[in-house]
């Protein structure tokens, strides 16, 4: 009975536990302002993240996080569910102080322009860089152009990172805007090859994704690093051998992933 009393009282303070600190990481997304930028009738909602102690007077980093297809919706909330915890991180926001935006794209639409055929699997994708971008892809580079002019930002050091649908938009958002962007982190994400000597000369990449994807072909990835190469570029490139599509999860892990990306600075 005596070890039946004792096993309870541990598993009630784990549980308690657990619950505690599921409560902090919700309080601390809270750091991140609910936001939104409307163009023409449109809304695009975004949680964004200042560094500690931010002081209008002084200038900062930017960096654009673009979540994969599961975190779509109007709730402004569900984007923060992978990469949030790699900026509020107590010691990276003491190392990296830097603005950090994670738009939300609409249930309805998508970052890059692009037809999916999801009958297949890994799903085949047909890329559409010679049309005009989405909607939520035309509001993401509206907001970022509005922030980019803001006097507190660095703009020889603005960033784009994002997995899955998310990494899909880093390669296409960089394509359609070489000059803002000094670096670039696309996760388990995919593009169009063609297009990439728009930027592979002067944008640096660093390029993850998990061997075993079975939802966004791994081939897709290695085809966008081969490209960069052909035109010239140097991209970093991360291939997981035992991780599927969630190849975010080891990449955040990564020891030396922000160090890298903000010691990127555009000439």
């Amino acid at each position: 009975m005596k070890h039946l009393f004792l096993i309870l009282i541990f598993a009630l303070t784990f549980l308690s536990s657990d619950n505690v600190i599921a409560q902090q990481m919700e309080s601390s997304k809270d750091l991140f302002s609910y936001e939104n930028h409307i163009v023409s009738g449109d809304t695009l909602n975004y949680r964004m993240l200042l560094p500690k102690d931010f002081d209008a007077s002084k200038k900062y980093p930017l960096v654009l996080m673009l979540h994969g297809a599961g975190e779509r919706g109007s709730d402004n909330k569900k984007q923060l569910n992978n990469g949030a915890s790699l900026f509020l991180n107590k010691k990276h926001r003491d190392s990296f102080p830097a603005i950090v935006i994670f738009p939300q794209c609409p249930q309805n639409d998508y970052w890059s322009k692009l037809d999916a055929d999801r009958s297949t699997k890994p799903i085949t994708f047909k890329y559409k860089y010679n049309e005009a971008p989405t909607k939520a892809m035309a509001l993401v580079t509206d907001l970022m152009t509005e922030m980019v002019a803001k006097p507190y930002v660095k703009t020889n050091q603005v960033y784009a990172m994002g997995l899955s649908m998310g990494g899909m938009g880093t390669f296409e958002i960089i394509y359609r805007n070489p000059e803002m962007f000094a670096a670039a982190i696309p996760i388990c994400g995919g593009g169009d090859p063609e297009y990439v000597t728009a930027y592979a000369k002067t944008i640096p990449l660093w390029i993850f994704h998990g061997a075993k994807d079975d939802v966004v072909d791994p081939k897709l990835s290695l085809s966008m690093a081969s490209a960069i190469i052909s035109a010239g570029g140097f991209p970093k490139l991360t291939l997981y051998d035992f991780a599927n599509h969630n190849s975010w999860d080891p990449a955040f892990a990564e020891p030396e992933l922000l160090k890298w990306l903000f010691s990127n600075t555009k000439l």
